[in-house]
């Protein structure tokens, strides 16, 4: 069994029908580790931003990305941030081909837009992969932070007037 999985992982395995065929007890653990390893599983590995930005401005956003599975994804997620304080809240689209992320390593530096409309004040920054259907999160990324809402809370930024 052990080479017949590490063969699928080889050849970037993304899913498996195991029927309803019950696994060995013996296979337990070392199917378990190889379900960890198939497919994506996307960890952000670093993320840079500034503490301050002045609405109407660019704010640079760097984003170090681990692809630590052994296939890409096949949809095309939307990367997005949104800044969210007591009341207020705004999604930024972060251009990035997330299917382009194979097994291994993706940076993403970018630029985004703060609205000028956007009132000053101390917002949560958050990060998620949303569905292009429905722009809700839909991917589980294998970092802390993941709120009730499917968003990854990654600090606070301080919009400026």
């Amino acid at each position: 069994m052990t080479y017949i999985l590490d063969q699928a992982l080889r050849w970037h395995i993304s899913s498996l029908n195991v029927k309803s065929s019950p696994l060995p007890s013996e296979w337990k653990d070392r199917f378990e580790d190889f379900e960890r390893h198939m497919g994506y599983r996307f960890i952000l590995r670093r993320l840079e931003y500034p503490a301050k930005v002045t609405v109407g401005t660019e704010m640079p956003i760097h984003m170090w990305w681990l692809n630590a599975g052994v296939a890409p994804i096949y949809k095309e997620y939307r990367l997005a941030v949104e800044l969210e304080s007591d009341n207020d809240k705004i999604v930024l689209q972060v251009p990035a081909d997330v299917t382009k992320w194979l097994p291994g390593d993706a940076v993403v530096d970018q630029s985004l837009r703060i609205s000028p409309d956007l009132p000053a004040g101390t917002y949560r920054f958050l990060v998620a992969l949303l569905d292009p259907r429905t722009s809700k999160p839909a991917i589980a990324l294998a970092i802390r932070g993941r709120q009730t809402g499917g968003w990854y809370d990654m600090g606070s930024v301080e919009l400026k007037p």
